[in-house]
C-alpha cells in the first residue's frame, strides 16, 4: 500500500483538501483509505446508543457491523495510543492511504498552509514535506501549489509514489 499525509497546523485547510484528494483518486479509479489522527479527546459513538452503553459497561473492544459499514471501538482504558505503524497494519489493502496529522511521522506529506493562519510554516525544518499546497505565493525549496487545484496536487502525489 502506498502513504502519503497531508498535514500543516490547526485550520488550514487539512480535512477540506483530504476530502478533495479522496474525491480526486477515487475518481481516478484508486481505492483509497483515510487515518486521521486528533489531538484532543474525541467520540465517534453517542451516548444512548446501545454500542456507546456497551462501552460504557467496560467492553474493550465494540465491533457495530451493520449492511452499509462496520465500525471498530476500542478502548484504550490507560493504554498507549497505537503508532502509525500499529495503526496501518490494521488497516485493509488499498491503493492509497491518505493520512491526516502525524506531523512527526516519518511517511511523505503536502503541507496545508493559509496565509491568515498565525502559525508558522512547517516545511523549512522538515524535509518529509516534500510540497505545500498554500492559498499565497511562497518561496521554498519545494514546489508550492494552489491549495484549491486539486488535480495538481493529486498529479504531484500520484507521481512521488509511482501510482
Amino acid at each position: 500500500m502506498k502513504l502519503y499525509g497531508v498535514t500543516g497546523w490547526k485550520n488550514n485547510g487539512k480535512t477540506g483538501l483530504m476530502e478533495r484528494l479522496v474525491a480526486e483518486f477515487t475518481a481516478r479509479g484508486l481505492t483509497v483509505s483515510t487515518l486521521k489522527h486528533a489531538h484532543h479527546a474525541t467520540d465517534v459513538d453517542q451516548p444512548g446508543t446501545d454500542s456507546h452503553r456497551h462501552r460504557v459497561a467496560g467492553a474493550s473492544e465494540v465491533v457495530l457491523a451493520s449492511p452499509n459499514r462496520v465500525a471498530i471501538m476500542q478502548e484504550l482504558r490507560g493504554a498507549q495510543e497505537p503508532s502509525l505503524t500499529e495503526l496501518l497494519a490494521r488497516m485493509r489493502p488499498v491503493d492509497l492511504i491518505l493520512v491526516e496529522g502525524y506531523k512527526r511521522e516519518t511517511h511523505p506529506k503536502i503541507e496545508v498552509h493559509r496565509a491568515e493562519a498565525p502559525t508558522a510554516l512547517i516545511a523549512p525544518n522538515d524535509p518529509t514535506i516534500r510540497a505545500v499546497a498554500s492559498d499565497t505565493a511562497l518561496e521554498l525549496d519545494r514546489p508550492v501549489f494552489d491549495l484549491d487545484d486539486t488535480a495538481a496536487i493529486a498529479d504531484f502525489i500520484a507521481a512521488e509514489l509511482g501510482l
